[in-house]
């Protein structure tokens, strides 16, 4: 159905006005109603938008009333058309734009948010962690709720849902593995001598129950509400933070043998590499005992020895800059879209990387033995 005609007159001259057709789900109203209460100006603004084009309002008469372009009314609507409601409510980050807050201080923020709220609270919300950040200096800039969401979306962390892991003791073994990882980070760059950092991320599979309907120009992406669970797999996640190269390698499970297929496939790519200096989690597949019985003793020791290992604290895996990779993996490649097969995967993965490393964003990691003393408040052990 076409959308309606409006005729109007302007400068002397009668034109045609088209409205244009957005239909909010009601979901997406109570979304957006909950965000007028809440969010920065921006948003609040272009949630207006699509609030107005939900009720029949044509552009014109929006941008009266909330004294904005006609063009932005137009663009909201299109974004929201094409790419979905989060897409025109909130902006991409965008190359070239100053960054507003830093490594080191994303890093306090998620070590605030994985320790428990504050007394009365039996949760952090988005409120929560924008009063507390701003209140604890953890920024040099007021921080807002829409930056806060997009750290936490980046760290995967929602914890309005559920009760996030914790620092469970800030013990001397603690310490002593976290300032080795930054001291590991601090090292100038050396080819012959590259800082690897990996991490595991499980996939669900999930099928569609029916034939996709077919999409026609200009009409928006139908997906089904039914689907059926295919289980998951895995998908091995390595960063070389500081020239940006990316690998990323999707396996059936996340057993011995498929650690150590990932290894393999790391030193192979780093072949005139003296030594790979490698940052990961402490998962019970992550030892040289899982390389010995995959490979055997000789071939699986003469692997393990080809690395550097530095495992990252329990329960600490926001140290661990791989965690940043999957932040982007995840965004970019798996987004809020189905996968239903593990050869999709595989192929939407290998694009992935072969775009991403074209790319080579790096990661600049600034959170140093310094600020951690800073930010926990404790003092170095002496040496004395």
């Amino acid at each position: 159905m076409l959308p309606a005609k409006i005729i109007v007159f302007a400068k002397g001259s009668w034109r045609i006005m088209m409205a244009i057709e957005v239909k909010l789900h009601w979901k997406q109203e109570d979304q957006i109603a909950e965000l007028l209460k809440y969010e920065e100006p921006r948003v609040i603004r272009r949630a207006s938008i699509l609030s107005c084009l939900h009720n029949g309002m044509t552009s014109g008469l929006i941008s009266k009333i909330l004294h904005v372009d006609p063009k932005t009314v137009r663009n909201v609507a299109n974004v929201f058309l094409e790419d979905g409601l989060d897409a025109a409510l909130y902006d991409d980050e965008r190359s070239g734009r100053p960054i507003d807050y830093d490594d080191h201080e994303r890093s306090r923020i998620v070590a605030m948010v994985c320790t428990d709220p504050p007394k009365g609270y039996y949760r952090w919300t988005l409120d929560l962690i924008v009063e507390e950040t701003n209140k604890r200096a953890l920024t040099e800039n007021v921080i807002s709720r829409e930056q806060i969401r997009i750290i936490l979306q980046e760290h995967d962390l929602k914890p309005w849902q559920e009760k996030m892991w914790c620092i469970p003791e800030f013990n001397d073994e603690f310490i002593e593995r976290m300032e080795d990882v930054l001291d590991v980070y601090q090292r100038p760059y050396d080819a012959t001598n590259p800082v690897v950092c990996i991490d595991e991320k499980p996939v669900p599979l999930l099928g569609d129950t029916r034939e996709p309907i077919p999409m026609e120009e200009g009409s928006v992406k139908k997906v089904d509400y039914e689907y059926e669970r295919n289980g998951s797999v895995n998908v091995f996640v390595g960063v070389e933070p500081k020239v940006g190269r990316y690998f990323n390698e999707v396996t059936e499970r996340r057993c011995n043998e498929d650690f150590a297929q990932f290894l393999c496939t790391l030193s192979l790519a780093y072949a005139d590499a003296e030594k790979i200096i490698l940052v990961m989690d402490n998962l019970s597949t992550h030892t040289k005992k899982a390389l010995t019985d995959s490979l055997g003793e000789s071939l699986g020791t003469r692997l393990w020895e080809r690395f550097e290992v530095h495992y990252t604290p329990k329960h600490a895996s926001w140290l661990n800059q791989a965690e940043i990779a999957i932040g982007m993996y995840s965004r970019q490649c798996l987004g809020n879209g189905r996968v239903g097969d593990i050869k999709y995967l595989k192929a939407q993965t290998s694009a992935w990387n072969k775009r991403t490393n074209k790319k080579a964003p790096l990661i600049q990691w600034r959170f140093t033995k310094t600020k951690a003393r800073k930010s926990f408040q404790y003092e170095p052990k002496s040496t004395g």
